[in-house]
């Protein structure tokens, strides 16, 4: 089959490799949707990971083998499939932080070499624990490209779920890039009044169209002072960091108001640092928060959104691209220009 192999030093190269051997308990599925994520990203764009391995972990395909002992699945069932699925019985699940298990952050999907996802081949084996619990059939009607999003929306929905805003807050969501765009959504139907800040303005305008009151674009408007003539003087009551960039906290903690919430979601760099005024924090009682990764117990509910077409995620995809354009897929993903956002791969076709 051929693979897109990430090789080191930031390149990664479609290669024929085997179609991976399946045992007792496991899947072979074969991909026909892959979405590129920016945490696949940073590991081929900063070498995180010793090479060669094979990425991609936001997956939808068919069913083609099933090892002994399977008997929830059969040949022929279209199926998205999680990466990690927690052990449930550790000290961080009996508290629900499942993504510090040390079951979870085994990668249980490979297409090859050292277990990493393996959406960006034609063939991903996915392992006994994960059929077990990680994954989910997609109905009739819903497209592979759509079903691939059931894993980004989760990790949405965690985070949501973890500040519980109420109806009629404000919230603000800095970036509307994919992720920034499903938080939009999430919090529109949870009743919240949502402003969001983008640079581009075709993600601008869809903004606008899926759930935002108002999006600007922060180099040109004071959004803490915006944020402040919409509450009476107050603030923002949560603040979701949906992009990393320079500023980005800085200006979460001048929106919000004292006692509001800001989620960072985008900041997974080791390097990167945040430098605040501890008075900002504990004097004016803000809650920082962080949320990294999916939710088992959210699992049947973020597919329940994205079949159910409750959120519109097709929306999202602005570029279908074959395996053999990989390269540019991440290229886009990385200097996102024009109309751009969420790229699919799709490994069935190779250019």
């Amino acid at each position: 089959m051929h693979a897109a192999v990430y090789t080191g030093n930031g390149r990664i190269e479609v290669q024929r490799v085997p179609v991976p051997v399946i045992g007792s308990g496991e899947l072979l599925v074969r991909v026909e949707a892959c979405g590129i994520c920016h945490t696949d990203i940073k590991k081929v764009e900063h070498n995180l990971l010793p090479p060669p391995r094979i990425y991609g972990h936001e997956t939808a395909g068919v069913v083609v083998a099933c090892g002994d002992g399977v008997t929830k699945f059969k040949p022929g069932d279209r199926v998205v499939a999680f990466h990690h699925i927690p052990c449930r019985n550790c000290f961080y699940c009996e508290r629900k932080l499942y993504a510090q298990c040390d079951v979870y952050k085994k990668v249980g999907i490979t297409a090859g070499f050292e277990p990493a996802g393996g959406g960006f081949a034609q063939y991903i084996r996915v392992m006994d624990w994960i059929v077990r619990d990680g994954v989910e059939i997609i109905p009739d009607g819903v497209s592979f490209e759509a079903a691939s999003f059931v894993e980004p929306v989760n990790t949405c929905v965690k985070a949501v779920d973890q500040v519980k805003p109420r109806p009629g807050d404000v919230a603000l969501v800095q970036g509307q890039g994919p992720i920034g765009l499903i938080f939009t959504m999430l919090l529109k139907r949870l009743g919240c009044t949502v402003v969001a800040t983008e640079t581009m303005p075709a993600r601008q305008a869809l903004s606008l169209k899926l759930g935002s009151t108002e999006t600007h674009d922060p180099r040109k408007i004071n959004i803490p002072s915006r944020m402040k003539e919409l509450t009476c003087g107050r603030g923002a009551d949560l603040v979701i960091g949906a992009v990393s960039a320079t500023g980005v906290v800085d200006e979460a903690v001048r929106a919000t108001r004292p006692g509001g919430t800001i989620l960072l979601f985008a900041q997974t760099s080791d390097t990167e640092r945040i430098e605040l005024s501890g008075a900002d924090i504990c004097k004016h009682e803000r809650t920082l928060a962080g949320c990294y990764s999916a939710s088992i117990d959210l699992q049947a509910e973020s597919a329940r959104l994205v079949f159910s077409g409750e959120l519109p995620v097709e929306e999202l995809v602005s570029h279908r691209l074959p395996l053999g354009e990989i390269q540019r897929g991440i290229e886009i993903a990385l200097r996102p220009a024009g109309h751009s956002l969420k790229v699919m791969v799709q490994p069935q076709r190779i250019a």
